[in-house]
């Protein structure tokens, strides 16, 4: 029986509400299917849907996926088929999966796919569930197939972060498809890491019916063995050869 995806709501109130604001050249261009206006329309979806999962510092030729790109001009595929094998392909795998805990994954997935920031920490722990029991595939999946995807970008719209002005002047933020993942293992190898941490202390867990009562014999057994090692120490008896040599003075006991 598969695990239902954790209950999780916004952080306020205001996050429901579609909030009014006027055009600048800080909102996102929407690229959609529908409305593609010339021969080179189709190109300029195909960069910004790039541009967006991938993110500006992993597009490489290396990373094309020239057979998506063939299906989508042909109209085999829609633009949220697009998306989704972008982000099920090996090089966006191998560069933000591999890379990252399922945390981090999914704070990434839902920054791009879905266009905002993670809600709170309960929202990111329910996406890593589905992670864990479902794996990349079926995560991507329920996130694509969302009544929030549908509803904001549904088959032919490429995502785009919704309402990017208001962070960026309130808080300096960065764009989502600017933020850099984590190095891979040769960046990793080339910076020392991973590097051991050192514990001052190493902590035992003892489960509590485990644990010895009062009056139990375990508890003297460190003094047993004190009073123990006590009685086994003496000195060491004195050669008759170091003192004929002279290297141990002879005291003579009274009789």
């Amino acid at each position: 029986m598969a695990i239902p995806l954790l209950n999780y709501s916004p952080k306020t109130q205001n996050e429901r509400v579609s909030g009014y604001e006027k055009g600048s050249e800080e909102q996102p261009i929407i690229y959609s299917a529908e409305n593609l206006l010339s021969d080179s329309g189709i190109d300029e979806l195909i960069w910004a849907a790039y541009r967006q999962v991938y993110s500006e510092h992993q597009i490489l030729k290396q990373n094309q996926q020239t057979f998506l790109e063939s299906q989508l001009r042909f109209g085999q595929i829609t633009v949220r088929d697009f998306i989704k094998g972008l982000v099920t392909s090996y090089p966006f795998l191998r560069l933000n999966y591999e890379t990252n805990n399922n945390y981090r994954f999914v704070e990434i997935c839902v920054q791009r796919l879905l266009g905002r920031d993670i809600y709170n920490e309960r929202e990111k722990l329910a996406w890593s569930i589905v992670v864990a029991t479902k794996g990349v595939q079926g995560f991507v999946d329920r996130v694509l197939e969302s009544d929030e995807y549908l509803d904001n970008f549904g088959y032919d719209t490429v995502p785009y972060q919704r309402r990017r002005s208001l962070p960026q002047r309130a808080t300096g933020d960065t764009p989502f498809n600017l933020k850099t993942p984590r190095y891979e293992a040769y960046h990793r190898s080339q910076l020392g890491f991973p590097r051991p941490v050192m514990q001052n202390a190493i902590r035992k867990f003892t489960p509590q019916e485990k644990k010895a009562g009062a009056g139990s014999p375990s508890l003297y057994l460190d003094l047993a063995r004190s009073i123990e090692s006590a009685k086994n120490t003496f000195a060491a008896p004195v050669s008759t050869a170091n003192i004929d040599m002279g290297l141990v003075p002879y005291r003579k006991t009274a009789s």
